[in-house]
């Protein structure tokens, strides 16, 4: 069989699998494999290939996992995609669930040049960070933050810049509603987020969300690093905007000049985040970056997967890696949390993948939850956390979240995440302030098309030029140097203002 830069132009993932996936375009009558098959019509890049005559209603294998079933006989050399191929049920249980050793930590004497914080926190970053407890706080937040980062004082004084934490919600809520505390959560983990020295809260003073509330439920009460006001009690609009520079002018005085010194990488943590997925997803970029993640937790630090949806399929991958049954009830309990959401509103988990996934070669939700879960690497799982609940448990960790990256991300970092590492296939050009966000590139062809956006193409993988466990250590060393501080990708073009975006779940009253 003919080689494209060594590798095939279809590649077999596992020995198990009856469909390949086109490393490039494959012509119709082009050879895809050893056995005198030719491709029986044009195959993109990234889509799928039968490898063998497959009969109505029989597994369809990728990975050496079930992507789904035939509906009906697909002759070798078929495109596989959503015109035949069904989705396929599991019923998971833990009826025979074993508990998986904890992975150990080694004895590293890695570190990351951080920000290291009075509480013994450790950021990447060090933002001044200004949160509106309300939409109607947000004008406000955005103005105090515009003028105070046009002057170019604060940078003079060795902070990143002020940003503004601003969303669209917190009033005409249900207070008792999941919503509404997934949205005191989210603000609290981004007050106490070690990539700002300092926090500034806003309210407005009549909504729901009530500032003090929030400042006491959370225990927010360290006021050399966190100070807050309502709009109405300040005088207005010009007031407040007065009042909220005035004050952090004063707190900048406290934190100035601040400098990085080395931690330990036991004070890292990653969010693992994908979007704009294609074909090649669960074959460079994912279980790069999951190779990658097994480094950080063996150097003693933690990751964060999420993204609830885009694990449905493969949810019995992470129950094997469960440390306890207790770890591994946790999940199965958000997995039928969102068979009951979904079914409540009208919809469905399976209603995955997106339009762009499937022009990119993902034909199921299995296929795409498997790619994903890649990302997580092999490390046992430590706990399952709810939206937004503090990362307590060193090490693999699972949020609950939607299939939305900026939902997803938002919740990671008010969990604790001070790196993000996104993968993409079709593109992203999104950031997430406090924390800095690597780009991972799925194929070199992306990558190429807005190399400004990217940070490193994994699309050497299928290229044939580097394997997967020299990305993911590639990755591994670009978390530690953009964690020190060298600028990302996003960060360069000033991303990283406009996705904070709070899960807002309930009814709007």
């Amino acid at each position: 069989m003919e080689l494209i830069n060594s590798v095939p132009a279809v590649i077999r993932l596992n020995l198990h699998d009856n469909v390949g996936v086109a490393s490039r375009a494959v012509p119709k009558g082009y050879p895809i494999d050893d056995e005198q098959h030719t491709a029986h019509e044009n195959i993109d890049a990234g889509h799928k290939v039968a490898l063998t005559v497959i009969e109505p209603e029989q597994p369809i294998f990728k990975y050496g996992q079930i992507i789904g079933l035939a509906t009906r006989r697909i002759e070798a050399g078929e495109h596989v995609h959503t015109h035949n191929i069904v989705m396929l049920e599991r019923d998971t249980s833990l009826e025979h669930f074993k508990p998986a050793p904890r992975t150990s930590v080694t004895d590293s004497q890695r570190t990351f040049n951080g920000y290291h914080r009075a509480n013994g926190q450790v950021g990447t970053r060090n933002y001044i960070g200004i949160l509106s407890t309300v939409n109607c706080s947000a004008t406000v937040s955005k103005v105090v933050a515009e003028r105070l980062n046009a002057s170019g004082e604060f940078e003079a004084l060795g902070f990143d810049g002020v940003v503004p934490v601003t969303h669209g919600s917190g009033c005409a809520m249900n207070t008792e509603s999941e919503g509404f505390a997934f949205l005191e959560r989210v603000l609290n983990g981004y007050a106490i987020n070690p990539n700002f020295a300092f926090v500034l809260i806003i309210g407005l003073g009549c909504e729901a969300n009530q500032v003090k509330q929030l400042v006491e439920k959370y225990e927010l009460t360290d006021t050399s690093r966190i100070f807050y006001f309502n709009i109405q009690s300040a005088g207005g609009t010009r007031a407040s905007i007065e009042k909220a520079s005035e004050k952090i002018r004063q707190m900048s005085n406290d934190y100035r000049h601040a400098e990085r010194r080395p931690a330990p990488l036991s004070h890292l943590t990653v969010a693992l985040q994908c979007g704009g997925s294609d074909g090649y997803s669960g074959i460079t970029a994912n279980p790069a970056l999951g190779h990658a993640a097994d480094l950080i937790v063996q150097h003693g630090g933690s990751v964060i997967l999420s993204e609830t949806p885009e694990i449905y399929g493969a949810e019995h991958l992470l129950l094997d890696r469960a440390i306890n049954e207790d770890v591994a009830r946790k999940l199965l309990e958000r997995i039928e949390w969102w068979k009951h959401y979904t079914q409540i509103n009208g919809a469905e988990l399976n209603n995955n993948p997106s339009p762009g996934n499937k022009a990119g070669g993902l034909s199921t939700i299995l296929e795409k939850s498997l790619g994903a879960v890649a990302k997580s690497g092999s490390s046992s799982l430590n706990d399952v956390l709810e939206y937004a609940q503090p990362l307590k448990e060193p090490g693999f960790n699972f949020m609950d979240s939607p299939g939305y990256d900026p939902v997803s991300v938002t919740g990671q970092i008010a969990s604790g995440a001070t790196v993000v590492c996104f993968t993409t296939g079709r593109g992203s050009v999104s950031g997430f302030k406090p924390a800095p966000c690597i780009k991972l590139a799925t194929n070199t062809q992306m990558y190429e098309s807005i190399l400004e956006d990217m940070d490193i193409n994994c699309g050497t993988i299928v290229d044939g030029t580097a394997t997967v466990e020299e990305v993911g250590e590639h990755i591994f060393e670009k978390i530690i140097a953009i964690a020190s501080g060298e600028q990302s990708a996003s960060e360069s073009l000033g991303y990283g203002n406009n996705e904070f975006v709070p899960w807002m779940v309930g009814a709007v009253t």
